[in-house]
C-alpha cells in the first residue's frame, strides 16, 4: 500500500531510509539485479528508450536514489557514462553499492542525501538519472528543481521505472492473486513460510508498503518538468505483461524463506520475465499510449545558457 495520506514528508523520508537500510544486503537477490551482460543490456536499453537516442555518452553523471548500483554500475560497464556520482537517502544502500563497485573494479563517488536538498554544486553534471525513485520523493517539485540546478546547460535528465497511475492500480490484481495462491506455491516447492511474514508491517523491510508516495500520468509529469525549467519532455510507456507477471512472482516469493526457493525456480522466473519483457517491447510499447503501461520512462533537457 502507499504511504499514509497523513504522513509528513519527514515521516516518509524516515520510512524510506529505514526500509532501504534493512533491505540493502538482500536487495539484489530479491529483485534479480544483474551486473553482467543481461543487466547491462537492460539498463542501456532503458536509458536509450528514455532519451530517444542510442549510443548516448555522458562525462559526468549523477544518479538519484542509486540503491545498490543497478543503473550506475551497468552504465559504467557499458561506457555510457565516464564518471558516476551516486546519491541515496539510505547509507545501507550506498554501502552495498560501494561493495558491488569494488567487486566489478569500478569507481563511484557516493553521497548520502535527500533528493530535495542535493549537497552538490551548480551545473556539475551532464546527466541526472534514476530508476524507480521519483515515486518515493515527498516534494517532487523541489527535487526536480534541484536536478535542474546541478545540470549543466544542455544537460539531460532521464528517469525510468516510474509507476503510472493506471499501472499502479493494475499491479494490485496480481499481488492479491499471488497472496491467495502462495500457500500452494510454497507447498509445491517445499518452501517454508518466511519468518515474520504475517506480523504487522511496522519496521525494517516490513516498511516496503509505506515508502511509495506518487504514481503518475504523462500530463502531470510534463507539467512538473516544465515547472522545473526543463524542456523537450519525452515520456514513454514500458512493460505491461511483464509487470503483471513480475508482481505475481515477486509477491509469492516474498512469502517464502529465501534459501528455500530452488535455483531452478529462480532461473525459470527470470527467463520467463525477460521473454514477456521482449514481447512488450516488440508488440505493445510501439502501439499503445504510455499511460496504459505499468512503468513510465521520461527525459527532458536543460536549456542552453542564453547568449550574453
Amino acid at each position: 500500500m502507499p504511504a499514509s495520506a497523513t504522513a509528513s514528508a519527514d515521516e516518509i523520508r524516515d520510512a524510506n531510509t529505514r526500509y532501504h537500510d534493512a533491505a540493502a544486503r538482500s536487495y539484489d537477490e530479491k529483485w534479480g539485479i544483474d551486473f553482467g551482460d543481461v543487466g547491462t543490456g537492460q539498463v542501456v536499453a532503458k536509458l536509450e528508450k528514455a532519451l530517444g537516442s542510442s549510443r548516448a555518452r555522458f562525462a559526468d553523471a549523477l544518479e538519484i536514489g542509486a540503491g545498490t548500483g543497478y543503473f550506475s554500475l551497468n552504465l559504467l560497464r557499458a561506457g555510457a557514462i565516464r564518471r558516476a556520482t551516486a546519491t541515496d537517502i539510505s547509507p545501507g544502500m550506498l554501502e552495498t553499492l560501494a561493495a558491488n563497485a569494488a567487486d566489478l573494479g569500478l569507481e563511484v563517488e557516493t553521497v548520502v542525501g535527500e533528493a530535495e536538498r542535493l549537497p552538490l554544486g551548480d551545473e556539475s553534471f551532464d546527466l541526472v538519472f534514476g530508476h524507480a525513485v521519483l515515486h518515493h520523493i515527498p516534494d517532487l517539485d523541489r527535487a526536480l528543481s534541484e536536478f535542474a540546478r546541478v545540470l549543466r546547460p544542455g544537460g539531460r535528465l532521464a528517469f525510468c521505472g516510474e509507476p503510472s497511475r493506471y499501472g499502479d492500480l493494475l499491479a494490485a490484481l496480481p499481488k492479491r492473486a499471488a497472496r491467495a495462491i502462495s500457500p500452494l506455491w510454497r507447498r509445491a516447492l517445499g518452501a517454508r513460510v518466511r519468518s515474520g511474514y504475517d506480523r504487522p508491517q511496522t519496521d525494517g523491510e516490513w516498511l516496503e508498503w509505506q515508502v511509495d508516495v506518487h504514481s503518475f500520468s504523462p500530463a502531470e509529469l510534463r507539467r512538473m518538468l516544465a515547472g522545473a525549467g526543463l524542456v523537450e519532455p519525452r515520456i514513454r510507456g514500458e512493460e505491461l505483461l511483464a509487470n503483471i507477471y513480475g508482481w505475481g512472482l515477486r509477491t509469492v516469493e516474498s512469502t517464502a524463506e529465501f534459501d528455500d526457493v530452488p535455483e531452478r525456480w529462480r532461473t525459470f522466473a527470470f527467463r520467463s520475465y525477460l521473454a514477456l519483457q521482449r514481447l512488450d517491447q516488440g508488440l505493445l510499447e510501439p502501439r499503445l499510449p504510455p499511460q496504459l503501461f505499468y512503468n513510465l520512462v521520461l527525459s527532458a533537457r536543460k536549456p542552453e545558457a542564453a547568449a550574453v
